[in-house]
């Protein structure tokens, strides 16, 4: 009997460092939809964003009191969704004055819009192009 090959189904979660918990959980409700749900107890503070049963975005509060040394860099480069509904989503950004640009992979036939969350991870959002 073989065992079976290893193989990447698809992206679990990004976990992100914030020192603004309430204000990155509003930003991942309004501007991409997801939900804040269950998250197990663990001994530092946190939130799990979810995307209908998965929870995508993991938050944890980082506090720098007591560090020493300066500011610590909390970014990651980018992760990225893919969704449906270029327009809406365009004109959602709009309506909630979020600064995003728009990138068209012609040769691959679809839509990045990049934006960036209040700690300034870069997110974008990826919509295939119908034909």
């Amino acid at each position: 009997m073989n065992p079976t090959p290893m193989k990447i189904n698809r992206l679990d979660h990004v976990n992100i460092r914030t020192q603004n918990l309430d204000e990155m959980i509003a930003w991942y409700g309004q501007v991409l939809g997801l939900e804040r749900g269950k998250r197990p107890n663990f001994l530092f503070t946190g939130a799990w964003m979810y995307l209908g049963e998965y929870p995508v975005v993991h938050l944890v509060e980082f506090k720098t009191d007591g560090l020493v040394g300066g500011e610590v860099d909390l970014k990651l480069e980018h992760f990225a969704f893919s969704a449906q509904g270029l327009n809406e989503f365009e004109a959602k950004l709009e309506r909630l004055n979020i600064r995003f640009e728009r990138v068209d992979i012609t040769e691959f036939n679809f839509v990045q819009i990049n934006i960036w969350d209040p700690d300034g991870n870069h997110i974008h959002v990826d919509f295939k192009l119908e034909g």
